[in-house]
């Protein structure tokens, strides 16, 4: 996966989309399995990509698809990617680098499987050539009720801009998940980056219903560099939770209304407790970190 000679082997990768410079970038590292590298080194390759995410990939020695991986923004390591662990099951399997349809990665969030699933024609079922959908399965993210204090409350109103809020929600990845009116009072939202670096969370979800989609949302988290994360499929983990409850179904298409936008396709597994994410994937440039 590496050739010593050229450096470390990368692709940068639009997950959650179809379409070149839509959805959510992620740059995808392949390390060899008895390569080095320390943390300051791989923040440093991270922060010089500059997107919302660059993960790092290895294999482990023995199995022909388990590989470990690890998620750096420009500024953290973080526990848990939905879209560049997309991004990363896309690359070994449309470089042909595993044989099987199904990929294990193990992470600081447990082993997560990545399948590949034929795309189909919606008027016949026949698959077409080709085309693949990715399946994320991914541990759900409880949301439960929050009590907050007046000035937490006015904190929050704060960094949406005075926006209305029908419902907040905490998250147990420390988000908050908060609710508004429509889907335009979402895509319209221009909040205070600022404002939201002075609440004590890691970030805000916004999120209402939808028609076309069951839902919509953004994600913004600037504490981890990136102020509007395009498509961010651990939100989705909250968010399939929250809106099961909602809309008491397991089944969603939801569309997340960033400048670049992305679509996914969710179903909630209640009983393991676990969320499955579907998305197409596009890679649009690969090369060589030299360092």
């Amino acid at each position: 996966m590496m050739d010593k000679k050229r450096g470390v082997k990368y692709f940068v990768v639009d997950a959650f989309t179809d379409s070149a410079f839509k959805g959510n970038p992620a740059a995808v590292c392949f390390l060899n399995d008895n390569e080095e590298r320390d943390d300051a080194w791989l923040q440093s390759i991270a922060t010089e990509f500059n997107i919302s995410q660059t993960s790092f990939l290895s294999p482990i020695t023995g199995f022909e698809a388990r590989f470990n991986l690890r998620w750096f923004t420009p500024v953290a390591e973080v526990v848990l990617c939905g879209h560049a662990t997309l991004a990363s099951a896309h690359c070994l399997f449309s470089n042909g680098l595993v044989g099987s349809d199904t990929v294990e990665f193990v992470t600081k969030s447990g082993v997560l499987t990545a399948k590949r699933v034929p795309e189909l024609n919606d008027d016949d079922g026949e698959v077409k050539g080709g085309s693949f959908l990715i399946q994320l399965n991914f541990p759900v993210v409880p949301t439960f009720d929050i009590n907050l204090t007046d000035a937490s409350s006015s904190m929050i109103t704060t960094a949406l801009n005075g926006a209305t809020i029908l419902d907040i929600k905490a998250t147990a990845s420390n988000n908050i998940l908060v609710v508004l009116p429509s889907l335009e009072s979402v895509a319209e939202l221009q909040p205070i980056m600022d404002d939201i670096l002075k609440c004590p969370f890691d970030g805000i979800i916004v999120t209402a219903a939808g028609s076309a989609y069951d839902f919509h949302s953004r994600y913004f988290a600037p504490k981890f560099g990136v102020d509007e994360d395009p498509v961010c499929g651990s939100a989705h983990c909250a968010l399939a939770h929250y809106w099961s409850l909602k809309m008491n179904k397991c089944d969603f298409l939801a569309y997340q209304a960033s400048r670049r936008s992305g679509t996914l396709e969710i179903h909630l597994d209640k009983e393991k407790q676990r969320v499955l994410l579907r998305g197409k994937a596009v890679t649009v440039m690969e090369g060589h970190v030299l360092v």
